[in-house]
């Protein structure tokens, strides 16, 4: 028999107390689809322990990030980047995410935002790592520090991308991967529109757990396991079998992770 090829979910918040209940249930109902490989971005310190305790209960499948989430930058920004190198001093991490500008939520902090997310970069090619972006309400600012900070040592991905055809291009020329979840199955998410004119080479899969969940969960709790739902889209705009979507994008994220 034929096997399955390894989902890999880029982009989830398995330490979310949305899964206090029933995480140990989430993570069998994952790996029962297909989705073995976690990719876990980081928020800021308070979730450090959460994100650890993660790791040891199922270290074959979580990979870590660390980073400062662009809503989490405030008055004692500089206290959590500090935190962030001193982590990167002890021990390996396989991204420096999330990390980028985010003006939904707090228009106040752009200057911070601003330099957390250069300081964040630097970070990353001193460690040789990607970035993992988070962009809401602010490609323009977020493309410039890429423009000021754009070299061969700069990759990554660019989470949860809901851009046009034209920022997604953008995005791809800094060296960036688009991460897709279930934004490609809403009706109003419009990505679905000019997708597959990006070759699959420059797409991995992600969730966003416990946010974003795809159709027909849409306004639910999201899950892991859920990313057969974004495949199942992929599978139908790029026309290749959910199979295929699933190995090639496992290798695109470890092209990213190196792992």
């Amino acid at each position: 028999m034929e096997t399955k090829p390894i989902i890999t979910d880029t982009h989830t918040h398995l330490y979310s107390e949305e899964f206090a209940p029933d995480r140990d249930e989430m993570m069998q109902r994952a790996l029962d689809a297909g989705v073995t490989r976690f990719f876990i971005p980081a928020i800021d310190s308070a979730y450090t322990a959460a994100m650890y305790d993660l790791e040891a209960k199922y270290p074959e499948h979580i990979f870590l990030m660390t980073g400062v989430h662009p809503t989490h930058v405030k008055e004692n920004y500089l206290d959590e980047l500090q935190f962030v190198e001193d982590e990167l001093k002890k021990r390996k991490f396989y991204a420096i995410g999330e990390i980028g500008i985010d003006l939904y939520w707090d228009k106040n902090h752009l200057k911070e935002q601003q330099q957390a997310f250069k300081r964040q970069i630097q970070l990353a090619k001193k460690y040789k790592l990607p970035i993992v972006i988070h962009c809401r309400e602010a490609f323009d600012e977020v493309f410039a520090v890429l423009e000021e900070e754009k070299s061969d040592d700069l990759f990554g991905i660019f989470h949860c991308f809901s851009g046009t055809y034209e920022q997604a291009l953008q995005a791809l020329s800094y060296n960036m991967k688009l991460g897709i979840g279930g934004v490609v199955t809403f009706k109003n998410g419009k990505i679905d529109q000019f997708l597959n004119q990006i070759d699959i080479q420059h797409i991995v899969l992600e969730t966003d757990a416990p946010y974003l969940a795809p159709v027909p969960y849409r306004g639910k709790r999201n899950e892991s396991s859920y990313l057969v739902k974004v495949i199942d889209k992929l599978s139908s705009l790029y026309g290749i079998s959910a199979d295929e979507i699933a190995r090639i994008t496992t290798e695109n994220s470890k092209a990213i992770f190196g792992i």
